[in-house]
């Protein structure tokens, strides 16, 4: 189960070598039309923004939401420059040539010139989403410092991704800046569900709100599961889809470090079941019942997935779902981590069902509710 786990190298490229300049829609170069859309998107995202004036718990879990999917989404992207090896299609950073910001005379084909561009340009998109989301908490009435704190880390973290492609640009891919970038994204992801999460919370101090046992479980997962996406990216930096037929490579052996990150994967499928039978029979919040849950089915879909890739000798499509599997995954250990935990108001206390003998959550390694709250929420 890795970004892409497997020995076998792919047919070359045999996309027809055109110039870049020589795609042509309706008149205008293909450059010029991601551009459009690009901007597009950005002006879309402000109009759909008139909320964030007088945020609303609504509207900013919604824009919350898509601080996840984005910042997700732009590593799904950033694996289908790999696998078409687009990776140098603009072989300069921060301009696309030594000439030129967008793609003209690239000298590779037109195709991995747009794959690439394109990319770039999705960083604007979600720039814009990262920026609406910090504005709107900033205009929250009362305005949190826990939550400013977290959404103003966001757009940071995607400027700094925009200077790792640079710095993966200008090293000719090497594996370790592509690692980088892979895992950057995957940082600012489990920064995005913690906003998501936090935000439908009342402002206080986090405490944990299950059983002992399950709260290490999950603090255990997310170690287990950055482990099992660094490994990911060493099985891919040490075979095919590179990003470009002359980037260079680990050069591990690629059965050794695929073993490896299949055994963090299993371990993850272990904890996973673990956490879902101790929250189920312990009667945890409903939260953490439908995130250890939803875990157990995207790691045994991702390991189908990464088994059946791998079968097959890693055809496109399948590494590209892989890579959207694995951001999945860690979107899913993030969430039941943060559900673990719930935000109380200072004076209140969580109550660890002590005094409640053996069948009470506590007893049970359950679910812990704060004094007077419902334990369905």
């Amino acid at each position: 189960m890795s970004d892409f786990p497997a020995a076998a190298a792919l047919a070359p490229n045999t996309l027809p070598p055109l110039a870049a300049e020589d795609i042509i829609l309706l008149g205008a170069p293909l450059w010029a039309w991601q551009v459009a859309v690009a901007v597009a998107g950005v002006l879309a995202l402000v109009l759909l923004a008139r909320t964030i004036w007088n945020p609303t718990p609504r509207s900013l879990r919604a824009w919350t939401l898509g601080n996840i999917a984005v910042n997700a989404g732009i590593a799904v992207t950033g694996a289908t420059v790999r696998v078409t090896e687009s990776g140098l299609g603009c072989s300069e950073w921060p301009r696309c040539t030594p000439e030129s910001f967008v793609p003209i005379d690239t000298g590779h084909a037109a195709f991995n010139a747009a794959v690439e561009f394109g990319n770039r340009t999705l960083t604007f998109v979600v720039l814009a989403v990262a920026v609406i989301t910090f504005i709107a908490v900033m205009r929250m009435t009362p305005r949190r410092s826990d939550l400013v704190r977290m959404a103003a880390i966001i757009p940071f973290g995607v400027l700094g991704q925009g200077v790792v492609g640079g710095i993966t640009v200008w090293t000719d891919l090497h594996p370790a800046s592509v690692a980088t970038h892979f895992l950057l994204s995957m940082v600012m992801t489990f920064i995005t569900v913690a906003l998501y999460v936090r935000c439908q919370e009342p402002e206080g101090k986090p405490q944990v709100s299950v059983g002992p046992m399950l709260h290490a479980i999950s603090v255990g997962l997310v170690v287990i599961g950055f482990l099992l996406l660094v490994a990911g990216t060493v099985v891919t930096g040490s075979g095919p889809h590179g990003g470009d037929a002359a980037a260079p490579r680990f050069g591990f052996d690629i059965p050794v470090v695929t073993r490896i990150h299949s055994a963090l994967a299993w371990l993850t499928l272990v904890g996973a079941l673990a956490a879902t039978v101790i929250a189920f029979r312990g009667g945890a919040r409903r939260p953490v019942r439908i995130s250890s849950a939803a875990l157990v089915a995207v790691v045994l879909l991702q390991g189908v997935l990464g088994y059946t890739q791998y079968a097959l000798g890693l055809p496109e499509a399948l590494v590209v779902l892989h890579v959207l599997g694995s951001a999945l995954t860690w979107v899913a250990v993030s969430r039941l981590y943060f559900s673990t935990s719930r935000l109380v108001p200072v004076g209140e206390v969580v109550d660890d069902g002590l005094s409640r003998g053996p069948e009470g959550p506590a007893g049970r390694d359950g679910g812990r509710t704060p004094a007077g709250s419902s334990p369905a929420l």
